[in-house]
């Protein structure tokens, strides 16, 4: 394959002495769990975000999940989550005991559309959970505006976004606390699972530190019903090296979208022109995304998905399955939970969000449009600088 769609090895390459430094650094300590490894990068990505505080944990699925514990939303309760968004967005909700609601997304953007949200509170309405996907920044000053005046929490899924920035300001740092990921694949990525809480508030830092040791603050003293949710020292030690060079790789991704919005502007154009249908990513003026992911959209993914892997060029879907139309959130078990929030989903105009009582299945019409469409293009800090024209290559064959 000329350009696969992501490669590990060559960003331990260029960091090759410092990550071998690293590992024996921990090795040499014989300290594993909790130590000063992770105290260190939690002061050091707590400096990063811009926030007071970072809580190191097992994986991004976990941050979001003990926030959510430790601000006691649970059974009962409700969460307004996106539509469009990978599944731990939901699950983190589910995990607490609280019901998902979900929201469709602005087309522009692909994330939650503000002005949808109000519509989906009700008495049962705890917090909402904006999502920063593919690395560019949800519209954070309304939905903000929106929890202040219902009196509710906002907590950022910031695990695409590490770097991004909305009017100026970090995400991570832009609610009352975010969850973050640091799965190998992330713009940081550890060398296996772990993920951070962030957050201004001594308070909920503190009771994120508990939960995350088994409930405890003392050996064999558990205040608190835990979980084992602690990243290890060797994760830490690595995302310790990441971090250091984040902004410059978070610039490469950058240049790299540049280079394809330049590449693939003829392409889209003429495809606007016959269709209607825009390919190329929108970025507001306010945002500033890190290209986690460079989505395109088009009418005939699959067969381009196929067209582009015969010329050499990996993609993927994010996310093919949209969380309402898989197995874990079936119609029957979000009746079971809430059987209100299935008909208060708010629907574009001209749309329905309502049962389908042939199929038993939840419509979300503009999140499921995205995932029939949505194609993931190479990028990322070690992509060949000629991917984007040899996207365009491909696709001039493309009928």
């Amino acid at each position: 394959m000329k350009v696969p769609f992501l490669e590990l090895k060559p960003g331990y390459i260029e960091l090759k002495d410092e990550f071998d430094a690293a590992y024996h650094r921990v090795m040499d300590s014989g300290w594993v769990l909790l130590g000063k490894e992770l105290e260190a990068f939690e002061e050091e990505f707590a400096a990063f975000s811009e926030t007071k505080y970072c809580v190191g944990v097992a994986n991004g699925l976990d941050a979001l999940h003990l926030i959510l514990r430790a601000w006691d939303i649970g059974p009962g309760d409700e969460v307004i989550v996106p539509s469009n968004t990978y599944i731990a967005s939901w699950l983190a909700i589910s995990y607490a005991g609280a019901t998902p609601v979900p929201v469709e997304p602005d087309l522009v953007t692909y994330n939650i559309d503000p002005a949808r949200i109000e519509e989906a509170i009700t008495p049962r309405t705890k917090a909402i959970m904006p999502v920063h996907l593919y690395g560019q920044p949800a519209d954070m000053d309304p939905i903000m505006a929106i929890a202040e005046k219902h009196g509710l929490r906002v907590l950022e899924d910031n695990a695409q976004a590490q770097g991004a920035r909305y009017k100026g300001r970090l995400t991570g740092g832009l609610a009352h606390a975010a969850g973050t990921s640091f799965y190998p694949g992330k713009n940081l990525g550890a060398f296996g699972d772990a993920g951070g809480v962030t957050t201004n508030d001594p308070e909920l830092a503190e009771k994120v530190r508990t939960l995350r040791n088994y409930g405890s603050k003392v050996k064999y003293y558990h205040d608190i019903q835990g979980i084992n949710s602690r990243m290890d020292e060797l994760q830490a030690a690595f995302l310790r090296v990441k971090l250091r060079h984040l902004n410059t790789w978070n610039a490469r991704r950058a240049s790299l979208a540049t280079a394809y919005q330049s590449a693939l502007a003829e392409y889209s154009s003429q495809l606007f022109s016959i269709s209607g249908f825009q390919l190329l990513p929108t970025v507001p003026e306010w945002a500033s995304p890190v290209w986690h992911l460079f989505v395109i959209r088009h009418p005939q993914r699959d067969a381009l998905q196929k067209h582009l892997a015969e010329h050499g060029i990996g993609t993927q879907i994010h996310y093919p399955i949209p969380p309402h139309l898989s197995g874990a959130y079936s119609t029957k078990k979000m009746k079971d939970s809430t059987p209100s929030s299935i008909s208060r989903v708010p629907s574009p105009p001209h749309t329905s969000s309502s049962l389908n009582s042939s199929s038993s299945i939840l419509s979300l019409p503009l999140a499921e449009r995205l995932a029939s469409e949505v194609l993931s293009l190479p990028i990322g800090p070690h992509v060949p600088d000629d991917a984007p024209m040899l996207v365009r290559q491909a696709l001039d064959s493309f009928l």
